[in-house]
Parts: C-alpha cells; sequence; structure tokens
C-alpha cells in the first residue's frame, strides 16, 4: 500500500486511508472548522489520525462517526474534545456492543500474535458521541456547509453520511463498499439497497460523483448505483425464498448464489433476514 497520507480529492477535501481494513477517514476544512469523518479503530491510532490532521490544519476540529463499529469510532478518546456528531442510533447501539466487540478483536488480535495492540485496545476508553441527529442535518464550518444524511436502515440501523455540496463529494462509510462484499453481519438486508438509493437522491448528494466508502479506493455515484442493484436483487431473492417457506440459513444463502457475493456474506445475510422476520 502507498504512504498513509492525506489525498485531496476535492478543493480542502481530503480522505486518509489506512492500512488495518483498508480504512477511509475523511477531512473537510471550510474557514472556521474542519470535520473528520471517523476516528480509526483504537486510542493509539486516534492519536496518530489527530496528529496527521495538525499537519494540514490548526482548525478546531468536529467529528462525524458514520456508524458504531469499532474501527469508525473506537479513536474517539484521541478527540474527546471535540463536538463528536452521530446518529441518535448509533449511541445505543455503541452502548449496547462495544465491550463485545473490544472483546472479540483483543481476542483475534491475540491469537495472531499481536500483543501490543490488543493491549491498547483494552486500554482504550469508549468515548460515545454527544450530539445525536435523527434526520439530514447541516454544520457550518465557516464558508462551506456539510450535510448529515440520514437515509434509513442499511449497513446498521443507525448509518450517517456526510455530503459536501459544494465539493461533490459524499462520505458514506460502510453504507458502500470497495474492494470487499458489503459486511452484512449486523446488516438490513432487505431494506440497504433502498437506503441506498434514497441516499443517492437527497438533495446534497444528488449531484455529488465523488463518493468515499468506508473501506477500499474512492469511487462514483455509477460505482454506488451498482451496488444498489446488487443488494436490491438479493433482497428480492432473500424475499422470494423467504416467501417460499426457507427456514435454514444454508437453503436462504443459497438464493443469493451466482451474484458474486462470498459464501460467508451470502451466509450473514441470510442469517439476518432470518433474524429480522421473527
Amino acid at each position: 500500500m502507498a504512504e498513509v497520507t492525506w489525498r485531496s480529492v476535492a478543493p480542502q477535501v481530503y480522505v486518509r486511508r489506512h492500512e488495518e481494513l483498508n480504512l477511509n477517514c475523511g477531512l473537510v476544512l471550510g474557514s472556521e472548522r474542519a470535520l473528520l469523518v471517523d476516528t480509526r479503530s483504537y486510542h493509539q491510532h486516534g492519536m496518530e489520525l489527530l496528529e496527521s490532521v495538525r499537519e494540514l490544519t490548526d482548525l478546531e476540529i468536529v467529528v462525524v462517526n458514520t456508524h458504531a463499529h469499532y474501527d469508525h469510532c473506537f479513536g474517539n478518546s484521541a478527540f474527546r474534545d471535540s463536538q463528536i456528531y452521530a446518529h441518535a442510533g448509533m449511541l445505543d447501539d455503541l452502548i449496547a456492543t462495544a465491550e463485545d466487540q473490544r472483546s472479540q478483536i483483543v481476542h483475534h488480535l491475540r491469537a495472531t500474535d499481536r500483543e501490543e495492540m490488543a493491549q491498547g485496545f483494552e486500554a482504550t476508553e469508549i468515548v460515545p458521541p454527544f450530539y445525536l441527529v435523527d434526520q439530514d442535518t447541516e454544520i457550518d464550518l465557516g464558508g462551506r456547509r456539510v450535510t448529515l444524511l440520514y437515509a434509513g436502515r442499511g449497513h446498521t440501523d443507525h448509518d450517517l453520511a456526510v455530503a459536501v455540496p459544494d465539493a461533490g463529494v459524499v462520505f458514506a462509510g460502510d453504507l458502500v463498499e470497495e474492494g470487499a462484499d458489503p459486511h452484512m453481519e449486523d446488516c438490513y438486508p432487505q431494506e440497504w439497497a433502498a437506503t441506498l438509493l434514497a441516499l443517492l437522491a437527497k438533495p446534497s448528494a444528488e449531484g455529488a460523483d465523488i463518493w468515499v466508502p468506508g473501506h477500499g479506493d474512492v469511487v462514483d455515484a455509477a460505482y454506488v448505483r451498482q451496488q444498489a442493484a446488487l443488494l436490491s436483487t438479493l433482497a428480492a431473492r432473500l424475499a422470494e425464498a423467504l416467501a417460499g417457506g426457507a427456514a435454514a440459513v444454508d437453503t436462504l444463502a443459497h438464493a443469493g448464489r451466482g451474484l458474486g457475493l462470498q459464501d460467508e456474506t451470502l451466509r450473514d445475510a441470510a442469517v439476518r433476514a432470518l433474524e429480522l422476520r421473527r
């Protein structure tokens, strides 16, 4: 992977792609404030991110968490003096799942001989967002406005995207995935496509052709529509199988075969479809 640094994708709009999980963080500069999209995986990673922001600007930092998965928000502890925004549902999810997420990642790190990082995760304070929104919300950065967008349930039930209308950029979080399958473990597989289409139609996003996924390469609006079409086909097949009486995970997962998705992805989607039907 190339050197980890901020890359300009539009005037005063930057993306920093990290080696862990190909994770993207975003930075939008106004004349009075800077807005940071996501904070990485644990305190040390958050501190490294803060240092990198300070190489570009000394403006006050406003943070947006796109959702409650650890790799997007456990770095909040490095930004505890900042205004941290998120969807209201993110706070509930973080409270409910943070320690389980921590336990799972620490177990994985120790199993793969990364003790120092495991200890870093154990020592990280979970800092929740304070400014909670449940509808589209503008933030004035000084001479530039960004919009926090909520379009419905998809990757989680609380995904926030960040639109920069004057630059034609949308930070989509994990609603959009590049280089890997959309992550289905706690998603809403039969709603995700509609949520993406609703996001594309938002006034702040409909003209954007620079879309920053939570992981992977920056994409365009056509890619997002293509991913929405894939998810729509998967949703239709799951619905048809469920209507036909499918109740076993393997049977339901088989309905998604041939779409180019990994078997593990299809199993996760099937598990979620069955969970949500109850």
